[in-house]
């Protein structure tokens, strides 16, 4: 980095300690208030975009460095080689949209890609490796936003990352974990093993991890924005080293990505209003059948078992329609109103019996992930500008695949389309015609992220989680609903069903013995796992006084800080 560029971004005490100590902790949720605040899943990043926040810059300038600083210290999760979808909130004029930053399939991609002669799903090639990796999309997110909301220029909102990329930070035992899950991957690609590993292992706690190569491409961002990423040099060192890889992408496929500003999913739930992420993500729909299915019932009134079993009732159903309808606006016509009205939600709910499960269609039992990657941050600034950003690479550690000369992992994104349809992917999500692959078209999602508007004040959240990403909104929402805080929203004990496979998975502590054994009573296939799951950051916006209170889900390492 240039003396001048780091000279712009002075880091914070905290960082410097973090990085030259080896300090780390786990914060745990606790309520904070303040005018401004940021909650994301790593220390670095929320100090990052705080130190933003006082330079002068807006949400949108924070939203920038806090995605950066993600792609650096959490490179098992998002990055420059993935994509997300970014929920904004512009105060001066209450404008609302969705940054649809979700990566495109290459143009030379096709239905059958991944599938053998015999029609079969070949085992792997869409998680592993530059064929499983679709057209990034975070990079040109992150320069729309620099171009049309932030105030800052990008050299300002990156240095943080680039500094970090440089100068390296120190390796917790989350990343351990990571790295050691995928470590056959990240062995098998040297650029991977370079930049991940220590002489070909996981690193030691508190070594101090350096992506030189990574810095040098987000200063061509820093430089040239958009360009400094899908076209010049780094363009054709991505297509070069993917395809000599395996993979099909081309320059075109680079020069043609776009960012597509789409408007939200909005509805309404016992008062409240909900904006959420629209198609090609499936989170906002799914969530707002749930919630629609929901309100047919008088929750608050059954028994706690009862409750239980209607909300799994319900994510079965709306994770169904998420099978059959949903998949790229831009290539299939998607019947959102249907989905989203009262009326249908109604109808959904007419086959749910409260005293027995209602069986999804039987299919072979299949061994998927527990969602361990994504990542998401929340953001209000002073000036009450607001956004939920979630952002994915798909698999812990994408594609495990680093394209040589540009420190850039590759998504394997590819995966969350449907192979065959009919066949599960690797969250065991079942897919249909809708998310077949296509030339050029962005996969299904179940990235969430989300505001709720209340009497009371807004709402901004979000996790990570793969296909459970949608059920811990709901959860979360719920607890909004009962007027429980954000430490609330994200400490409370999940559960979840998608409709295949037909088993409800749960945390520890979210159903008691006698409940599992009623549960089970009614119908029902439990599948108890061994640890918790999701990294929920959340802020609350206060009408009245103007103050912002948030909490960082404590089952992951992130840190909320507001003033």
């Amino acid at each position: 980095m240039s003396n001048s560029l780091f000279l712009r971004f002075r880091l914070p005490l905290f960082l410097v300690l973090l990085l030259l100590g080896g300090l780390f902790f786990t914060v745990a949720a606790q309520a904070a208030e303040g005018k401004a605040g940021i909650a994301s899943a790593h220390p670095l990043a929320t100090e990052a975009g705080m130190a933003i926040l006082n330079q002068g810059g807006n949400a949108f300038d924070a939203a920038i460095t806090v995605a950066a600083v993600l792609a650096v210290v959490e490179p098992y999760s998002s990055g420059m080689g993935g994509g997300g979808f970014w929920m904004l909130h512009r105060a001066k004029d209450g404008m609302e949209v969705m940054l649809d930053g979700r990566e495109r399939a290459p143009l030379a991609a096709h239905r059958d890609l991944y599938l053998d002669q015999q029609g079969e799903v070949i085992p792997g090639l869409s998680v592993n490796g530059p064929l499983a990796a679709g057209i990034p999309g975070q990079p040109a997110a992150l320069a729309h936003l620099a171009l049309l909301y932030g105030r800052l220029s990008l050299s300002q909102t990156l240095a943080p990352a680039i500094h970090l990329a440089r100068e390296g930070f120190p390796v917790d035992e989350h990343y351990r974990r990571m790295a050691q899950w995928r470590l056959a991957q990240l062995q098998r690609w040297p650029g991977a093993q370079n930049q991940f590993l220590q002489q070909g292992v996981v690193p030691v706690a508190g070594h101090l991890l350096k992506q030189p190569d990574l810095a040098d491409t987000l200063m061509q961002m820093a430089e040239q924005g958009h360009d400094g990423f899908y076209r010049g040099g780094v363009a054709e060192r991505l297509v070069n080293g993917v395809r000599e890889a395996g993979g099909i992408w081309t320059l075109d496929d680079l020069a043609q990505y776009r960012i597509m500003e789409r408007k939200p999913i909005r509805g309404e739930y016992r008062g409240m209003t909900i904006t959420s992420a629209a198609p090609p993500s499936s989170g906002g729909i799914v969530l707002l059948s749930m919630l629609n299915q929901l309100a047919q019932f008088k929750l608050e009134k059954l028994p706690s078992l009862e409750q239980k079993h209607l909300i799994i009732e319900v994510m079965r159903r709306a994770y169904r329609d998420r099978a059959e309808y949903l998949g790229d606006p831009d290539f299939v016509s998607i019947p959102v109103k249907r989905l989203i009205d009262t009326d249908y939600a109604a109808g959904l709910t007419r086959s749910i019996q409260l005293d027995a499960a209602t069986p999804s269609r039987v299919t072979p039992p299949h061994d998927y992930a527990e969602g361990r990657d994504t990542t998401h941050y929340s953001i209000v600034d002073a000036e009450g500008n607001r956004v939920s950003a979630t952002l994915s690479i798909n698999y812990p550690f994408g594609s495990c695949f680093v394209v040589p000369g540009t420190g850039i992992l590759l998504n394997d994104e590819m995966d969350d389309f449907s192979a065959r349809p009919g066949t599960p992917n690797v969250y065991g999500l079942v897919g249909g015609e809708a998310n077949a692959i296509a030339p050029g078209k962005r996969m299904l999602s179940s990235m969430t992220p989300t505001f709720v508007e209340t009497e009371a004040g807004v709402a901004v959240l979000g996790t990570p989680g793969g296909s459970r990403i949608i059920s811990m909104l709901l959860h979360g929402v719920l607890a909004l609903a009962e007027g429980k805080d954000p430490v609330e929203w994200v400490s409370r004990p999940r559960y979840h069903h998608q409709y295949l496979p037909d088993e409800v998975q749960f945390e520890p502590e979210a159903l008691t013995p006698q409940e599992q054994q009623q549960l089970n009573a009614l119908g029902h296939k439990l599948k108890p796992l061994d640890s918790s799951y999701g990294n929920m950051q959340a802020l609350f916006w206060d009408k009245k006084s103007g103050r912002v209170s948030g909490a960082s889900d404590p089952r992951g390492l992130g840190k909320t800080v507001v003033q």
